[in-house]
């Protein structure tokens, strides 16, 4: 019997008998395993936490990028319009004011603010001599009605752009009726400097400023028309 039980025994492990050296080593095992899980944990955390700063810095910059972006590549739009004109600098700072914001940077929207600083321009002629010269002076009265002419043919140039959807707005016949009003606008202006001129008026050195100043702005617009379809080449955009 006493063999019986020894051989049911063997193998066995009393736990009140157990090595207590062996308990220790378990417990220090499952603690550092613990502190391993642990710090693996904080360290993935970490590392989420800084790939998440980290793209959002990015998006933020580059959104900041992209807000200042359409101003500088207008600009730069901007400068390679004028620089077709014989006077680019008056070209840029007569269109650059009316660009802001920036709205499109197709050579369609720079020539239709040219025209429309050139209209501005033009309109405000009309007064001017009348603080110049007589009243009943033949001369002003030439130019008043030269200006007010002038006027009436840049507003017709700028009614040509405006098209429904679908339409072509640069024809041929269309390019042709502006070059012919804007150059007629720009005689218009010359007959009335000639005009003074003659009668030897002291108010032509104060209209020839403004004057010349207008025609400058029609030589810029009319530029920009003659070199229209290289423009939008160059951007590699499709003449509408």
């Amino acid at each position: 019997m006493e063999s019986i039980n020894f051989i049911k025994g063997y193998g066995k492990v009393i736990p009140s008998e157990e090595d207590p050296n062996s308990s220790q080593k378990r417990t220090s095992n499952h603690r550092r395993r613990r502190i391993i899980a642990i710090s693996s944990v904080i360290f993935l955390t970490i590392a989420v936490a800084s790939l998440s700063a980290a793209l959002i810095h990015e998006s933020t910059t580059e959104s900041e990028e992209s807000e200042t972006q359409p101003q500088l590549s207008s600009n730069s739009a901007l400068k390679t319009v004028c620089s077709v004109t014989l006077h680019p600098d008056s070209c840029f700072s007569a269109i650059s004011p009316l660009n802001t914001p920036p709205i499109s940077n197709s050579p369609l929207h720079f020539f239709n603010l040219s025209l429309q600083a050139t209209i501005h321009e033009v309109s405000n002629l009309s007064s001017l001599p009348r603080n110049l010269i007589k009243k009943d002076s033949p001369a002003l009265k030439d130019c008043a009605d030269l200006f007010s002419e002038a006027a009436s043919q840049l507003e017709k140039s700028a009614a040509l752009t405006r098209v429904n959807p679908g339409e072509k707005v640069f024809t041929e016949m269309k390019i042709s009726d502006i070059q012919t009003w804007v150059s007629a606008a720009m005689t218009d202006l010359q007959t009335c400097i000639d005009g003074l001129e003659e009668t030897g008026s002291t108010a032509v050195d104060q209209l020839k400023t403004r004057v010349l100043k207008s025609q400058e702005y029609m030589s810029n617009t009319l530029a920009i028309l003659n070199h229209i379809q290289s423009l939008y080449d160059k951007f590699g955009l499709t003449m509408p």
